[in-house]
C-alpha cells in the first residue's frame, strides 16, 4: 500500500467527512473506493471513446455496402 499526502478543497473536505461519519467508514477506505470508481468511470469513458471513433471509421463504409445491396435488390426484382 501507497501513503499519499493530498490536499482538497474544504467543502469537498467537509462532505466527504459527513459522509464517512454518517457510513461509519474509515477516510482511507472512502477514498480508496471513491477513486476505484473513477478510474472504473474513466476506463468504461476511454472505451466508449474508442468506439465512437471506430463507428465513425466504418460508417461510410456501411452507407456504401447498403447501396451496393439496395442496387442488388433493386436489379433481381426488376428481372
Amino acid at each position: 500500500m501507497k501513503t499519499l499526502s493530498l490536499k482538497l478543497d474544504q467543502e469537498i473536505f467537509e462532505e466527504t467527512e459527513a459522509i464517512i461519519k454518517k457510513k461509519n467508514i474509515a477516510r482511507n477506505r472512502y477514498i480508496n473506493l471513491a477513486l476505484e470508481f473513477f478510474n472504473k468511470y474513466q476506463k468504461r469513458k476511454a472505451l466508449a471513446d474508442q468506439f465512437k471513433i471506430a463507428s465513425e471509421l466504418t460508417k461510410e463504409s456501411s452507407m456504401e455496402i447498403l447501396q451496393e445491396l439496395d442496387q442488388l435488390i433493386d436489379s433481381n426484382e426488376t428481372q
